[in-house]
């Protein structure tokens, strides 16, 4: 009887985690249910570094920039583990931090569309840019298009080229690179938005010329997954352009 007392004890013990405010938080989940209690918040320009409590042992995890409070506790589904990782805008290295995918204050299975992210991949996954009617980029008759790009995605996994476009969307210093979205205006299949990664700078609206080679359907991990990207590319040129994006 008082070995059935203990285990009867320890499932009633670990279906609850008590916080740094007192709370005794209720964990109707799976025991595989990955949870975390934050116990240190760190805010960078885009992310929110928070340093959390998960089965008896602590680490670093990093979502896109929100408020968070001690003693908090969410739910998330996967993580994309980073060593030795490189954030300038702390000017800190982490040993190893978690980039996590998606968070939220309910249990996964009661969790709605909309409920708070990360990306980064990235990156919440792959990243859907939509299309900017306000970018046209006139191009001479050697210079290649996005569209060529995906409708020649084979061809240019194997060589090096340049491509001309205007940044749409800067996601800086994500997993040590700067990863940045450009368009032209033109369109194939619905594709239109090039993805790039690269230890150049630019800003929404910058005019830019990418060199390197395509890498075909890349899966990052924790749900950064790429068809088309363009990674480790040389920033050839940049040039601030009046476009309202």
């Amino acid at each position: 009887m008082r070995v059935y007392l203990i285990l009867a004890l320890l499932v009633v013990f670990s279906s609850c985690v008590k916080n740094k405010k007192g709370q005794v938080v209720e964990i109707a989940a799976p025991t595989n249910a990955k949870v975390f209690e934050v116990v240190e918040v760190v805010q960078a320009n885009s992310y929110s570094y928070l340093k959390v409590k998960e089965n008896f042992s602590e680490r670093w995890v990093a979502v896109t920039k929100q408020e968070f409070a001690v003693g908090d506790v969410y739910y998330y589904d996967s993580a994309l583990e980073m060593r030795d990782f490189i954030s300038k805008d702390l000017d800190r290295t982490f040993d190893v931090v978690y980039f996590v995918n998606a968070i939220s204050k309910t249990p996964l299975n009661q969790m709605p569309q909309n409920a708070m992210g990360a990306g980064a991949p990235a990156h919440s996954g792959k990243v859907e840019t939509k299309e900017k009617s306000t970018v046209t980029l006139e191009k001479g008759d050697k210079e290649i298009t996005i569209a060529q790009v995906f409708a020649n995605r084979k061809d240019y996994s194997s060589k090096e080229f340049e491509i001309r476009g205007v940044v749409v969307k800067v996601n800086k210093q994500v997993m040590g690179k700067n990863w940045i979205h450009i368009q032209d205006g033109t369109n194939d299949a619905g594709n239109f938005d090039l993805t790039v990664t690269t230890q150049g700078e630019a800003e929404v609206g910058d005019e830019v010329t990418f060199k390197g080679k395509l890498t075909l359907n890349k899966d990052f991990g924790a749900g950064y997954s790429y068809e088309v990207i363009m990674e480790d590319a040389v920033l050839a040129s940049t040039k601030a352009v009046s476009t309202q994006l």
